[in-house]
């Protein structure tokens, strides 16, 4: 099978959404399958030419300049696809790349595939105008995308609710983005202590993720701070960086635990392993994952999380067996740190739990499901037969229909 996948970020780029690229990707291509990646540029970092990735020209977002924004156009796309031979597109964004993988799905009557990766409405604080109104036109745009494709990918049951509460109505699918549990086979439990003075006399909370809004590590913080009182010698571990990062440091110094807090800045993927490893206890504040691979990831270690009770992380951690999810209070998400870091029978419990279950999300088990989808789509005689034409229904949605 050949595989078209349309995205608004790749590496260099560090997200959630290119590490889900890069293992389905690495494990469709172990099962004999191709894979081709058609992503932005990214003219500061001049990434290396890769086979079998087609970048566009892209230009740096003026809000973050690490992430780039491309233009989605090529004169040379059409001849790309026919030349290769793609039997499926996989677009990962309903934007400028995702839409541009649609408009060729149609043109070469390709299933499309779309995966949910992102709740776009909860990001519309990057853009400071009308943000009210933003939400609606974001949802409006993420619905009537959704509503042209063959199948959208939700990462858990409650992304599809939303996804339904919002009008989409195109057949949706759970498949998680899975762990690569080869990389955790060999990991170094004392890195942090050794790279980032960490002392290892103090229990280690880590989080990896973006320093931004979004992520609520201010709330992380604060909770941090109360946990401090009670226990002095813990230490706070951010893995990442986003727009929020100077705010928090000075958050951090106002509060008088800066000396308390480790700012890692951003780490290769070899490293980051090393971190769950050396870590005792996962804190993922964030209300607007649609997963939290990063949560399955230090399950993967044993690290018992403490978490949100939100979308995604709702559903990666099992209260009360590997970890424990919380209300989006300051005094709930503190009162569940203190009960792991102050009983050892419980911790001990949920790091066991938390590992074994970290095995039923393996990267492979997923990416066979992934297949299985594609699989059902190009074995569906009428799709073959019929050309997609969209419409409106009377609720105003976009609405795949064939002819």
């Amino acid at each position: 099978m050949k595989i078209g996948v349309f995205t608004e970020s790749f590496r260099p780029y560090t997200s959630g959404v290119v590490r889900s690229i890069e293992l389905f990707s690495r494990e469709f291509t172990a099962l004999g399958h191709e894979v081709y990646i058609f992503g932005p540029d990214y003219p500061m970092l001049h990434p290396p030419k890769e086979e079998g990735v087609f970048r566009f020209v892209s230009v740096p977002w003026p809000i973050n300049p690490d992430f780039a924004l491309p233009i989605p156009f090529s004169s040379q796309l059409g001849a790309t696809i026919s030349n290769l031979g793609l039997d499926i597109i996989h677009s990962h964004s309903p934007f400028l790349l995702g839409r541009l993988g649609a408009r060729a799905a149609r043109r070469y009557k390709l299933p499309l595939v779309f995966t949910f990766h992102t709740l776009y409405d909860q990001y519309v604080h990057y853009f400071p105008i009308a943000e009210k109104t933003s939400k609606h036109v974001v949802q409006s745009i993420a619905r009537n995308f959704c509503n042209r494709c063959n199948m959208v990918v939700a990462p858990s049951q409650l992304v599809i609710n939303y996804l339904r509460r919002i009008g989409v109505e195109a057949p949706t699918v759970n498949i998680p983005t899975g762990v690569d549990l080869d990389e955790f086979k060999e990991v170094d439990s004392n890195w942090l202590q050794e790279n980032f003075q960490v002392h290892p006399e103090e229990k280690v909370l880590l989080f990896v993720g973006r320093l931004g809004k979004e992520k609520n590590v201010v709330f992380l913080m604060k909770a941090f701070n109360a946990v401090q009182e009670l226990f002095p010698d813990t230490r706070l571990v951010l893995v990442g960086k986003g727009p929020q990062e100077n705010h928090l440091r000075q958050l951090s110094r106002q509060m008088g635990i800066a000396d308390k807090v480790t700012f890692t800045g951003v780490l290769p993927r070899q490293t980051i392993v090393h971190c769950y490893a050396s870590a005792d206890l996962f804190v993922f504040p964030s209300v607007t994952e649609t997963q939290g691979l990063v949560i399955g990831e230090a399950k993967a270690t044993g690290l018992p999380v403490v978490a949100v009770r939100a979308f995604g992380p709702a559903e990666m951690v099992s209260h009360d067996e590997d970890g424990l999810l919380t209300d989006p209070s300051i005094p709930d998400f503190t009162d569940a740190i203190i009960a792991l870091l102050q009983d050892k029978e419980l911790y001990d419990r949920m790091s066991k739990q938390a590992y074994k279950n970290a095995q039923l999300i393996s990267s492979r088990y997923c990416a066979e499901r992934m297949i299985s989808v594609y699989q059902d789509l190009l074995d569906d005689r009428a799709f073959a037969s019929r050309i997609r034409k969209p419409y409106r229904n009377k609720s105003g949605n976009m609405i795949v229909d064939y002819e």
